[in-house]
This record gives C-alpha cells, sequence and structure tokens, in this order.
C-alpha cells in the first residue's frame, strides 16, 4: 500500500464505525460539497480540498509523497521530533521506517481538530437530546476549543519530518470512532447491571489488561461498584470534551453511567451533582484499541508495524 490508500482506508473505517452512521456522514460530506461549489475563486482557493471526502479535520497527511509504497510503519499516541529521530536510528540500523503515524494530531490537523466536534451533536440527539439543544451548547464550546488552539506552534513536528524527510500523518477521530463503537456494543450486548460489571468486562480487554499492569487501570471517578449502571453511555469521539452544561441534558435523558478516556474535575463534578456514574477507561488504553483495530488492517496486507510513544500494541490478526 501507498500512503495515500492508507489515509483513505482509515478515513473509510473512521466512517464505517462513525456513530453518527455511514449514511448521514455520505450527507455530511454532500453539503459540504455543495457548499463548496456556492464558494467564489478566491474563496476556493483557500478551501481544504480535503473536507469533501474526508469528514475528519483531525486526519491528515501531514508531510511526504503520497504515493510512497509503505512496508514499514512506526506508530505512537503522541509523535514529536524525538519519535521522527527514533524512526531516523531504526533507518540508520537497517530497518527503514517509510511512514510515521500519530494518533493525536499535529499541524493543520491539530489547528483545525476542534471542527469534529460537532459529531457530539448528533451522537448527543441519538441518546435523546434534542439537536437544538446539543447545538445550542456546544457552540460556545467548540469556540472555547478553537481559541484555545490558535496561538499553539502547530508545524513545529512537521518541520522536524519535513527536514528529516520522513513521511508523517496523524489519525484522530477514525481510530476514536472505531474504540467508541467497539464499547459501545460490547456494553449493548452484554448489559453490565453495575457499575462493577462495567470493570469486568473492560479488564478483559487486552489493551486494558496491560494498563493495569502499568499501575493505570480503569476506574470509577463518580459513584461505586455496586450501583446500578442504567443505561451506558461511551463518550470517546467527537475531538474533546463537551460542554459543561450537557452533563445535565444526558441525565435527563435517562444516561446512567458515562464511559471515557478521561473528564476534567469540573465534569466529575457535574456528574456527581447529577447522580451519574462515571468510568474512566484509560486514555491511552483506549486510544491504543482504536489504533489498533486500524492498524489491524494494514498487518493483513503484510505491513510491519513498530509500536512507540505509549501505544499499546496488540494485533488481533
Amino acid at each position: 500500500m501507498n500512503i495515500r490508500e492508507i489515509y483513505e482506508l482509515f478515513v473509510e473505517l473512521g466512517m464505517k464505525n462513525d456513530p453518527r452512521g455511514w449514511d448521514n456522514v455520505q450527507k455530511l460530506l454532500e453539503r459540504v460539497k455543495k457548499e463548496f461549489e456556492k464558494l467564489g475563486e478566491k474563496e476556493k482557493e483557500k478551501f481544504d480540498l480535503e473536507k469533501l471526502s474526508n469528514p475528519y479535520s483531525d486526519t491528515r497527511i501531514l508531510y511526504g509523497d503520497s504515493e510512497r509504497e509503505v512496508k514499514r510503519i512506526l506508530s505512537g499516541i503522541d509523535i514529536d521530533t524525538s519519535e521522527l529521530l527514533l524512526a531516523k536510528e531504526l533507518e540508520r540500523q537497517g530497518k527503514k521506517v517509510d511512514l510515521v503515524i500519530s494518533h493525536h494530531p499535529q499541524g493543520k490537523a491539530y489547528a483545525n481538530f476542534y471542527e469534529v466536534m460537532h459529531l457530539q451533536e448528533d451522537l448527543l440527539s441519538r441518546w435523546g437530546i434534542p439537536i437544538n439543544i446539543a447545538e445550542g451548547l456546544l457552540l460556545p464550546r467548540i469556540g472555547e476549543v478553537e481559541r484555545k488552539v490558535l496561538p499553539v506552534n502547530h508545524y513545529k513536528v512537521i518541520d522536524a519530518a519535513r527536514i528529516l524527510d520522513i513521511p508523517l500523518m496523524c489519525c484522530h477521530t477514525p481510530a476514536d470512532n472505531c474504540v467508541s463503537t467497539y464499547l459501545q456494543k460490547l456494553f449493548d450486548e452484554n448489559v453490565p447491571y453495575t457499575v462493577g460489571d462495567i470493570l469486568d468486562l473492560l479488564e478483559e480487554i487486552p489493551e486494558y489488561k496491560e494498563a493495569i499492569r502499568r499501575n493505570n487501570p480503569p476506574k470509577i471517578i463518580v459513584g461505586n461498584h455496586k450501583n446500578r449502571a442504567g443505561k451506558v453511555f461511551v463518550d470517546m469521539t467527537g475531538g474533546t470534551e463537551g460542554a459543561l452544561e450537557l452533563i445535565e441534558k444526558m441525565a435527563q435523558a435517562g444516561i446512567g453511567t458515562i464511559v471515557g478516556m478521561h473528564m476534567s474535575e469540573e465534569h466529575r463534578k457535574e456528574a456527581e451533582k447529577h447522580h451519574i456514574n462515571v468510568v474512566i477507561a484509560g486514555h491511552i488504553a483506549s486510544d491504543s484499541l482504536g489504533m489498533n483495530i486500524l492498524l489491524d488492517n494494514l498487518e493483513t496486507k503484510g505491513i510491519e508495524i513498530i509500536p512507540a510513544s505509549g501505544l499499546i500494541r496488540i494485533s488481533r490478526v
């Protein structure tokens, strides 16, 4: 496979696992295409053409020839200059790395990653929160995240990739969609009765087993083992944490337990206030599970995967 084929495969898998559903994502792309067609020439020159086929602004090829063939990949949760130098050192040792894949976004994918937060609107709507409420509450939060990333030195790592001439891409929401769908299906099929039952299910998954060995196990941060779980909502996609006010709306929609990667103390206190149990499955273990689902598709095609930067590589091939 070449880099472009890998990128397109990851986007496709992200859409297939998107909690909004494949058809709704295709409708979203159609709307983007219609909006693009209405733009003037100057606006079209500034438009990111990847948006016409890729609904995830936090997933992009960041540097390198997209036609380059790939036999070996170095992949990690966070990639910075040190991982790129590691890839260069592996090349010196005779193990040439053809592509580095970061889970968390960099460069232009980080500059615009707040755009994927709109996914949360449709996800919450599916759980019974009116779409107008979800949109209204998320809009200020999206603006807050946008302002937060404005001053970041987005191209620091991409410049290092260019100088070292190491192809680099990132894949964020497609991987998060994969872990979100995987876990939601697990809980929907097994219907955990208590919050403790949720922990038991998580602890049987290899990535979380390894996280336990690393002293970073899944934890209950609101509620206790004996609390009844109620409706279990997996909150692991859509860029970053949503609006604080949405916690109350989740309680009103009947959500009993939130299973997430992480949660701010402010959000935790709000969940406690509204009697929603919260289980933190773990950030890096959850990211690893999502990335592994994607990377397995490359391993089946004979591509070697070198895990780095916290990636807990578990092959299901």
